[in-house]
């Protein structure tokens, strides 16, 4: 896997399922539901199953060989 890309956020933190979307990890907010669920998102390298998550500054997310690290704005 490659170097997770920076995606700066404006708050001090974010749900799971916006976080994906904004980093154009997926297309949807229901496919963010459906990846979820199905145990395809690995936060901080562990399976995470709750798209209401809270991410902060420093987290990083992969799905399907891509990673984004939550970054502070």
């Amino acid at each position: 896997m490659s170097d997770p890309v920076e995606v700066p956020i404006d708050d001090d933190a974010i749900r799971l399922g916006q976080f994906l979307k904004l980093a154009n990890l997926i297309e949807s907010g229901s496919e963010a539901k459906t990846v979820i669920a199905s145990g395809l998102v690995r936060v901080n390298d562990e399976v995470e199953l709750r798209r209401g998550r809270q991410l902060h500054p420093g987290d990083v997310v992969a799905i399907a060989g891509h990673k984004a690290r939550v970054a502070a704005a």
